[in-house]
C-alpha cells in the first residue's frame, strides 16, 4: 500500500504544487497524501521501535524519512554461536554462523565434564566421577554449582539462567513402562527433590528424548514422538493424548535417535525430524487441536538444532531467516550446514547431514556473547 501511495505522489509531483496546470483538487490531494507521512521525528521513532523486523523493512520504503527513522531503531538478533567441546586438551571453539568464523578459548574448567543443556548464556555440565552437576558462563567464567546428582540415561534441562528467581533445573528417569522420577532442584538449594509419577499413556523416557520450558511447563518428547509435560508449580505429569508427528520415511532405519530436535519460540513448540537424504521435515504443536501441524515455511523464524538442545530466533538479517542451521561446520570450518525451506535445499548443496559421523555430545548452541573480550 506504501508503494502505491508512494507511486501516486510522484504522479502528482509532476503536476503539483508547482505546476500551473494542475487544479486544485490535484494540489489538495498531493498536499493531503504528502502530510501523512509529515510525522515528528521523535513520535516516528516511537512508533517504528514497535515494530517487528520485518515490518521495520517495510516502513522504511515509505520515504527518506521514514528510512532514516527505520534504520536509527532498527534491532536485529544475533544468531547463537556453535560449541564444540575439545576431544583432548582444553581448547573450545566457537562458531558464529553469521559470519562464518571460528573463535578458540581455553576453558579448563570443563575438563572430564558432559554437556547437558544451553540456555540463556549459560552451559548445564555433568561430571560422571564426581557426580557434580554445575553451571558454567563459557564467557565470564562464573561458576554455579548444584547439588550432586547421578546422570545415567536420562535427559536435564533448566527453565531460566541459574542467576535467574525463575530458574528451575528438571530431569525425568524411567522406572519402569508405567512409572516414571522426576527431580528437580533451584541453585542455592541443597538436595533434588524427587518424586515418581505414572504415565497413563505411552512413555518412555531415556537420554535420546527431548526437552524444552515453554510458558511454565517442562515439556517431554520420548523416543515415539509422545509428550510429557511438567508442571513445577502443580508438580504434575501429564503425557499429552496428542498422536506423534509423522516421521520421514525410512526415519527409523538409521540414526533415528540423532535425527530429531526439538524448540521453542515465544509459546510455540516446533520438532525437527531429519533422514538421511530426505529434506527434514518442520512440525509446530497446535495446543487447542492437539495435533502436530506440518510447516511448509517458518514465517521468517530461524532455527539452531543441536542433539542436547535447539534454539530458534526472529529478525535475523540476511538469508538466515526460515532455515534450519545444523550442528555441524564443514569445509574447514567455513560453512555451516543449513536447510533453507524458502528454497527446499540444503546449503552448502548436496551437504546433507550424516547424523552417524558425529557424537552427538560433542557440541551445542550457546547464546553469543555480548563483546568478544572472552576472546582477544
Amino acid at each position: 500500500m506504501a508503494g502505491r501511495k508512494r507511486r501516486k505522489m510522484k504522479s502528482l509531483a509532476a503536476t503539483a504544487p508547482n505546476n500551473g496546470a494542475a487544479s486544485s483538487e490535484e494540489r489538495e490531494e498531493f498536499d493531503e497524501q504528502n502530510s501523512l507521512f509529515r510525522v515528528p521525528v521523535d513520535i516516528l521513532e516511537q512508533i517504528l521501535c514497535r515494530l517487528n523486523l520485518k515490518e521495520n523493512i517495510l516502513a522504511s520504503a515509505v520515504c527518506k524519512q521514514w528510512l532514516a527513522a527505520a534504520i536509527s531503531v532498527r534491532v536485529a538478533n544475533k544468531p547463537p554461536w556453535l560449541m564444540f567441546f575439545p576431544k583432548f586438551g582444553d581448547l573450545v571453539e566457537f562458531y558464529d554462523p553469521s559470519v562464518r568464523q571460528t573463535y578458540s578459548v581455553e576453558l579448563p574448567e570443563l575438563c572430564g565434564s558432559r554437556l547437558c543443556y544451553a540456555k540463556d548464556g549459560w552451559l548445564l555440565l555433568y561430571k560422571p566421577r564426581s557426580l557434580r552437576v554445575f553451571f558454567f558462563n563459557p564467557y565470564t567464567k562464573d561458576v554455579i554449582n548444584l547439588p550432586g546428582l547421578e546422570l545415567t540415561y536420562q535427559i536435564v534441562a533448566f527453565s531460566a539462567a541459574p542467576t535467574s528467581p525463575d530458574c528451575i533445573v528438571f530431569t525425568v528417569k524411567h522406572v519402569s513402562p508405567t512409572l516414571v522420577a522426576i527431580s528437580t532442584c533451584k541453585p542455592g538449594a541443597t538436595e533434588w527433590t524427587t518424586a515418581n509419577y505414572q504415565n497413563r499413556l505411552p512413555f518412555v523416557s531415556s537420554i535420546w528424548n527431548k526437552l524444552v520450558f515453554c510458558n511454565g511447563l517442562f515439556y517431554c518428547l520420548s523416543l515415539t514422538g509422545w509428550l510429557g509435560v511438567y508442571d513445577p508449580e502443580e508438580h504434575t505429569w501429564l503425557v499429552r493424548v496428542v498422536p506423534p508427528p509423522r516421521c520421514p520415511e525410512n526415519f527409523f532405519v538409521k540414526n533415528w535417535w540423532k535425527g530429531k530436535f526439538m524448540a521453542e519460540h515465544n509459546g510455540d513448540i516446533y520438532v525437527i525430524y531429519t533422514c538421511s537424504t530426505a529434506n527434514p521435515v518442520v512440525y509446530k504443536l497446535d495446543q487447542i487441536n492437539k495435533i502436530w501441524v506440518e510447516m511448509q515455511t517458518l514465517g521468517g523464524l530461524t532455527l539452531f538444532a543441536s542433539f542436547l538442545s535447539s534454539q530458534a530466533r526472529t529478525d535475523i538479517l540476511g538469508v538466515m531467516r526460515n532455515s534450519i542451521y545444523f550442528s555441524k561446520v564443514r569445509f574447514y570450518g567455513r560453512r555451516c550446514i543449513s536447510y533453507s525451506l524458502d528454497k527446499n535445499r540444503y546449503y552448502p548443496r548436496k551437504q546433507c547431514y550424516d547424523w552417524g559421523e558425529q557424537d552427538p555430545f560433542e557440541s551445542i548452541w550457546i547464546d553469543a556473547p555480548l563483546d568478544l573480550s572472552a576472546f582477544a
